[in-house]
C-alpha cells in the first residue's frame, strides 16, 4: 500500500456541519441576513451600555426635536430620546421572539416526536394541531391578552406579567408547523436500518428517541427556530400595535409604532425608524433561514 493511501486512510472523516457551513457562506442571501441579524442583535444590547440617555428619561425643554448629533433619532413628545428608546425596544421584542420561539420549538418538537413514533398517539394528536391551525390566531390572542392579563400583572407585575403572557400566547399558537415537520421526518427516519437495528438490541424508547431519531431532526427544527422568531417579532409588534401589549412606558418596537401614529402627519420619521427595525429583523431572518434550508437539505448541498 502506498504511502498515499496510507495519508487517505488516516484522514478523519469530514465533519457534518463543516458541509452545511460551506453551503451557508456560498448563499449571499444568508450570508447578508445573517450580518445583518447580528448587527441590530449586537445594537440593541451594547449600545445602550455606553449611550448617555436612558430609554424612560424624560426632558421636557428637549420635546419634539428633530434629528442631531444629540439625538440621531430626535425626541418625542416628552423628551426622550427616540436611539434610546429603539435599543429599549429591540431588547424587549427580541427577547421576546426568542423565547417564544423556544416554547414553540418545544411543544411543537414534543408532539411531533410522540405522533410520529408512537402510533397509537399519532391520530389524536395530529387531530389536536389540525384543530390549533383552525382557529383564529389574532382574535385567539386578543382573549388571552384580555383574560389573563390582570391576573399576571398582579402575580408578577405589569412588565414580567405581560412578558410572560405574550411568550406564552406566541408560543402555544406557533407549534403546529414544527409538530408536523418533524412528525413527517420521523416517520421516514424511524424505518431506517440503524433505527431498527437499536430497537433489535433492547435499546429503550427514551434512548431510541434521544440518541437516534433527534439528531437526525436537526435540520427542520433549525429551520423553523429561525421562521419561528420573525413569527413571534411580527405577532408580539402587532400586539403592541393595538394597544395591547406592554404598558406605554416600557418601549417596544410595536409599543413605538403605536405611539407614534397620533403624530403621522406632523412627525412621519417616528414611524419610520421602529418599522425599519421590524423590517430588516424579519427580513435577514427570513433570508437566514432560507440559507440553512438549503445547507442542511443533502439534496441540495454540494450544487
Amino acid at each position: 500500500m502506498t504511502d498515499t493511501a496510507l495519508q487517505n486512510l488516516e484522514k478523519k472523516p469530514r465533519s457534518r456541519w463543516l458541509d452545511v457551513w460551506d453551503q451557508l457562506k456560498s448563499h449571499k442571501g444568508a450570508m447578508a441576513g445573517g450580518v445583518v441579524f447580528v448587527f441590530i442583535v449586537a445594537s440593541v444590547f451594547i449600545i445602550p451600555l455606553f449611550w448617555p440617555y436612558d430609554a424612560t428619561y424624560i426632558d421636557i425643554r428637549s420635546r419634539n426635536q428633530g434629528v442631531s448629533w444629540g439625538h440621531p433619532f430626535g425626541t418625542d413628545q416628552l423628551g426622550r430620546d427616540t436611539f434610546a428608546r429603539m435599543m429599549a425596544g429591540g431588547q424587549t421584542s427580541i427577547s421576546v421572539g426568542l423565547t417564544a420561539m423556544g416554547l414553540s420549538l418545544f411543544l411543537g418538537t414534543f408532539v411531533g416526536v410522540m405522533a410520529g413514533f408512537f402510533n397509537r398517539l399519532d391520530n389524536i394528536l395530529m387531530r389536536i394541531t389540525d384543530l390549533f391551525l383552525a382557529l383564529p390566531l389574532l382574535p385567539l390572542l386578543l382573549l388571552m391578552m384580555l383574560l389573563f392579563r390582570d391576573p399576571l400583572n398582579a402575580a408578577f407585575g405589569p412588565e414580567q406579567g405581560i412578558f410572560i403572557l405574550i411568550v406564552v400566547a406566541i408560543g402555544i399558537t406557533s407549534w403546529m408547523p414544527t409538530a408536523r415537520i418533524v412528525r413527517g421526518d420521523i416517520l421516514a427516519i424511524k424505518e431506517r436500518e440503524f433505527v431498527l437495528a437499536a430497537r433489535s438490541i433492547g435499546t429503550s424508547n427514551a434512548k431510541l428517541i434521544l440518541r437516534h431519531i433527534l439528531p437526525n431532526v436537526v435540520s427542520p427544527i433549525t429551520v423553523s427556530a429561525t421562521l419561528g422568531i420573525a413569527n413571534a417579532i411580527i405577532t408580539e409588534s402587532a400586539l403592541s400595535f393595538l394597544g395591547l401589549g406592554f404598558p406605554p412606558d416600557f418601549p417596544t418596537w410595536g409599543r413605538l409604532l403605536y405611539d407614534a401614529t397620533d403624530w403621522l402627519q406632523m412627525y412621519p420619521e417616528r414611524v419610520f425608524w421602529p418599522g425599519l427595525a421590524i423590517s430588516l429583523t424579519v427580513l435577514s431572518i427570513n433570508y437566514l433561514g432560507d440559507g440553512l434550508r438549503d445547507a442542511l437539505d443533502p439534496r441540495i448541498r454540494g450544487r
